[in-house]
């Protein structure tokens, strides 16, 4: 065994010295040089389905309030109404048609979440008939066994057929 008290150098440590903190050390991770020089992406502006008709309604509006203005400067004749009107037409039909479209589409698209709401408990629904199916199964296998048993041990199996609810034969 060694003696330790015989040591020549001893060394004093003041107790502050002496109690040390564990902090965790993190070296700094190497950024690959891409991630580095990447500039920022510009802000995006999304839109709504909703945000978009009214924008398409704004501007058909608009552009039929500038007609009438312009009919109302230069002066209202029958051939100013007839203009006004073959500008209006193409104008009140792109609105139209244009949400007519839009409504056509989010039909499309609830419908196929609907689809797939429908696909997903159709799909669960086959989960538990075929989980459903291997119980009767078992079940089934266990009650042959048990009968077959008390049919060795020769105890009547008659109310356990009945219990069971087997038809005649089944066993």
């Amino acid at each position: 065994m060694t003696d330790f008290t015989s040591t020549s150098t001893t060394r004093a440590m003041p107790l502050s010295d002496q109690t040390e903190t564990l902090e965790p050390f993190e070296e700094p991770q190497p950024q690959p040089p891409a991630a580095q020089s990447a500039p920022k992406p510009a802000l995006r502006f999304t839109t709504t389905p909703g945000q978009r008709t009214a924008l398409v309604v704004l501007v058909g509006i608009a552009s039929l309030a500038v007609a009438f203005i312009v009919m109302l400067l230069v002066g209202v004749s029958s051939e100013s109404i007839n203009a006004l009107a073959v500008f209006v037409t193409p104008v009140a039909s792109m609105v139209a048609a244009y949400y007519g479209i839009t409504l056509s589409i989010q039909q499309v698209r609830s419908e196929r979440a609907e689809k797939e709401k429908a696909m997903a408990r159709a799909d669960a629904a086959d989960a538990a008939s075929r989980e459903t199916e291997i119980w009767a199964a078992q079940m089934e296998s266990g009650l042959r066994v048990a009968v077959a048993q008390l049919t060795t041990a020769r105890i009547p199996t008659d109310s356990v057929t009945k219990a069971a609810g087997t038809p005649d034969g089944f066993f």
